[in-house]
């Protein structure tokens, strides 16, 4: 699959956190649900620290991509959902950790609640293969 970097030298850049777009030719696309810090066994991970939850959720959407036979380099869009303001740096940290190329555009937005009181971080993401 073809990707290029789309950087407007009229917008701020926001590398190595986000890109402003990912321009792709050819591959598949593989739309990824919104992955939380949950185990094999749905047991909540890192109860209370947001590093270790992001983690458990990057992991996770690594298993889906790896099962399609794709990896963290292949997305090209996430939206990340954190149910407080304060978790933004830990999440930052973690994920800026996690490329090798430029990152996937992304979208964070705060919530005040996800599915288990718990989870503090859910992900979700498009990829090309």
């Amino acid at each position: 699959m073809a990707r290029k970097t789309i950087q407007p030298t009229s917008l701020n850049d926001p590398r190595p956190r986000y890109s402003q777009g990912l321009l792709t030719e050819g591959g598949k696309i593989l739309f990824i649900a919104g992955q939380t810090a949950s185990d094999a066994e749905g047991n909540v991970v890192g109860r209370g620290d947001i590093r270790a939850q992001t983690r458990q959720v990057f992991d996770n959407l690594k298993a889906v991509l790896a099962a399609a036979g794709g990896s963290l380099d292949d997305l090209v869009m996430t939206t990340t959902y954190i149910t407080d303001r304060k978790y933004r740096e830990g999440y930052n940290e973690v994920r800026r950790g996690l490329y090798k190329a430029d990152p996937p555009t992304s979208t964070l937005v705060i919530v005040s609640g996800l599915a288990n009181e718990d989870y503090m971080i859910e992900i979700n993401g498009i990829a090309v293969l």
